[in-house]
């Protein structure tokens, strides 16, 4: 049955293009048109937008069909679009500042190989979206939804992470951005000392110039404070921001890797943050970065805790339809997925001279479910890509590479991040590239489905089951240990691997290339 979004929708709409125009017009115009003409000006722009609005919403509608949803639109030219629920990715639930004041949210379809945000649905209740949702996410992973996952609450979720507050503001204050703040401040002041007829209007216009320099991390401020992420039968949830909420739903195996950051200035503090790459997620730079935090801040070893429970879900999770291959008997519980301890091996000596500074720091190691990536020398970077979502491997080489018998190897995946092997000797590209292609194979033919809730357990005959402690916490829904932020993962380690300082020689492969 076609429903219609909140009959709100068109105010909504309207009042966003009003903010938008005004922030066109800008400092200038309104000290050209006058307070008046201005809010004249804005009061006619609103009332368009909403006309506009109405007749849009008025025949625009949705309804699922099947394993399908389809979005009805358009008022001569009649559209309508259909979305297999097999391509998205990601179900996101965003309720703007606005839309909170009148309990409403959107919801966004994450869809593998669109360039935008496909067939957004803004705006509906937040427990219409919520349901709605947990529906779409049900349908797609085959993981039947339960009432906690239609509140959007957080019920019924296995919390893995929750980022301090305060941790969040300091790191954000230490960054080349927040640093440039003071300077700025300096040059106005300055400005306004030598030249005694500079207008409010001059200096409202430079400060709100240098404040644009400041908003990366005011954004991410803005953006990230609260954030948690919990766990249930069918998907990872994310909750974040202060001012426009964000509550994300990404399955297991939608993952197509992770990637763990330590920024120069925060090495000292012992800190590190990371991402997560989804198939799907419209936007570029920094507006992709902030729909795939995995970890704002945090200690290294918190950070590497929580990417070890999220890599070791991604690794072994597969969506339960089609029919999930049987896991085999021997399987017992699943291991985790370390990245951190997995051995990388550097270029060659030869290679300083294409990258004389950070040569000693690149490294690359491939195991039987992952490929780890290390390199950096002022910011440093830990990149992991489950083999199981690799979707091509190349072998580039240039003309001063090829001058020093060197290659690159890329590991391309269906997401923005990718692995890249920089440097290799040629013959070990080569070689690299071959182990990358069968390994891969092999990981997707040995993948498995397993529950996020209840994983494999390990058979009678080899683990003896102990008896029930009525005290025990009930396991998480990831496999991850009780409280993983808490408790570092076996091997922690209390900083990045120092550092990516590699041994030259060829990647040692887990077993021969098939």
């Amino acid at each position: 049955m076609r429903q219609r979004l909140h009959p709100l929708t068109p105010l909504l709409k309207g009042a966003k293009l009003v903010a938008f125009a005004a922030a066109a017009v800008s400092w200038r115009g309104l000290s050209d048109l006058g307070l008046v003409h201005w809010l004249a000006a804005m009061g006619a722009i609103l009332v368009a937008a909403v006309v506009v609005s109405a007749v849009v919403w008025f025949v625009t509608g949705y309804e699922i069909v099947g394993r399908e949803l389809r979005v009805h639109e358009g008022l001569i030219s009649r559209r309508t679009r259909t979305i297999p629920l097999e391509r998205v990715q990601a179900i996101d639930v965003v309720r703007p500042l606005l839309a909170r004041v009148f309990g409403l949210a959107e919801l966004r379809l994450e869809v593998i190989g669109a360039s935008k945000t496909e067939a957004p649905l803004a705006y509906l209740t937040v427990a219409g979206a919520a349901g709605l949702r947990a529906r779409l996410i049900g349908l797609s992973t085959g993981v039947p939804h339960t009432h906690a996952a239609t509140t959007d609450t957080g019920a019924g979720e296995s919390r893995v992470f929750a980022v301090a507050n305060r941790r969040l503001l300091l790191a954000q204050l230490l960054t080349p951005q927040a640093l440039t703040v003071p300077a700025g401040l300096a040059f106005v002041a300055w400005q306004a000392t030598l030249d005694p007829t500079w207008t409010l209007i001059g200096a409202a216009s430079t400060i709100t110039a240098f404040l644009s320099v400041f908003q990366v991390p005011v954004r991410r401020v803005l953006d990230e404070w609260d954030f948690t992420i919990g766990t249930d039968a069918a998907a990872l949830r994310l909750r974040q921001g202060l001012l426009n909420k964000r509550s994300q739903t990404v399955p297991p195996h939608r993952v197509q890797g992770l990637k763990v950051t330590w920024p120069l200035l925060w090495r000292r503090a012992g800190w590190a943050r990371a991402r997560l790459d989804v198939a799907g997620y419209a936007g570029h730079g920094e507006a992709q970065l902030r729909t795939g935090t995995l970890v704002p801040v945090a200690s290294t070893p918190d950070t590497l805790a929580v990417v070890t429970t999220v890599l070791t879900a991604a690794v072994h999770a597969r969506p339960a339809k089609p029919p999930p291959m049987p896991p085999p008997a021997s399987a017992g519980h699943w291991p985790p997925v370390d990245a951190v301890t997995v051995s990388v091996t550097g270029p060659p000596r030869r290679a300083r001279w294409l990258a004389p500074l950070a040569w000693s720091r690149i490294g690359i190691g491939v195991t039987d479910t992952v490929v780890v990536v290390r390199e950096g020398v002022l910011t440093r970077e830990l990149v992991v890509v489950p083999l199981a979502r690799v979707q091509s491997v190349r072998v580039v080489q240039g003309p001063l590479q090829r001058a020093l018998d060197l290659a690159t190897v890329h590991v391309d995946t269906a997401g923005g991040l990718h692995a890249v092997g920089r440097h290799r000797a040629t013959a070990d590209a080569y070689a690299l590239a071959d182990l990358l292609a069968a390994t891969s194979r092999t990981a997707r033919h040995a993948a498995v489905a397993v529950s996020l809730r209840k994983p494999p357990a390990p058979p009678p005959d080899q683990v003896a089951a102990p008896p029930p402690d009525p005290h025990a916490a009930p396991p998480g829904p990831i496999a991850a240990p009780p409280n993983p932020v808490a408790a570092p993962p076996p091997n922690p380690v209390a900083a990045p691997p120092d550092p990516i300082a590699t041994p030259p020689g060829p990647v040692a492969a887990p077993h021969p290339p098939v």
